[in-house]
C-alpha cells in the first residue's frame, strides 16, 4: 500500500501514535508470510533489485582482474605454485561476473516490460477545475 499512495502522489503527514495491544485473538501473519509481503512490496515498485545483479557482475568482474592481475605478478616474481590453477580460476571467475552482467541487463529489460504491462498512466490529475468559456 505505501508503493501505491508514494506513486499516485497523495500528500501524505507522518503521525506518531503507540498502537494499543490485540484485544482478541492473534495474527494470521507468520514470518514467512510477512518477509513474502515486503518482497513484493520491494520487487513492485523498484526496478533496484534487478539492478544489484549488474552491480556484482561488475564487481566480480573488477575482482577477477585484479586477482588475475595479482597471479600474474605472482608467477612471474615468485615462479609457478600449481600449473593451470591461476589461469582457470580467472577465466572462472571473470566468466561468471560476464553472466551477472548480463543476467542484469536481462532484468532491467524484463522490469521495464514488467512496468509497462501495468498500464499505469504517465500522469494523474489531482483536481479538474472547471471554467466558463
Amino acid at each position: 500500500m505505501k508503493g501505491i499512495f508514494a506513486w499516485v502522489g497523495y500528500d501524505f503527514h507522518i503521525i506518531d501514535f503507540t498502537r494499543p495491544k490485540r484485544s482478541s485473538g492473534e495474527t494470521g501473519f507468520n514470518a514467512l508470510q510477512l518477509f513474502k509481503l515486503a518482497k513484493d512490496g520491494l520487487f513492485s515498485f523498484s526496478l533496484a533489485p534487478l539492478k544489484l545483479s549488474s552491480i556484482f557482475g561488475y564487481l566480480g568482474a573488477l575482482s577477477s582482474l585484479l586477482y588475475g592481475l595479482y597471479i600474474l605478478f605472482r608467477t612471474l616474481f615468485y615462479g609457478v605454485d600449481l600449473e593451470g590453477y591461476a589461469s582457470l580460476m580467472t577465466v572462472i571467475l571473470f566468466i561468471g561476473s560476464l553472466n551477472l552482467i548480463f543476467i542484469g541487463i536481462l532484468g532491467e529489460y524484463i522490469g521495464r516490460i514488467y512496468i509497462e504491462s501495468k498500464n499505469r498512466p504517465i500522469y494523474l490529475i489531482k483536481k479538474i477545475v472547471e471554467t466558463d468559456v
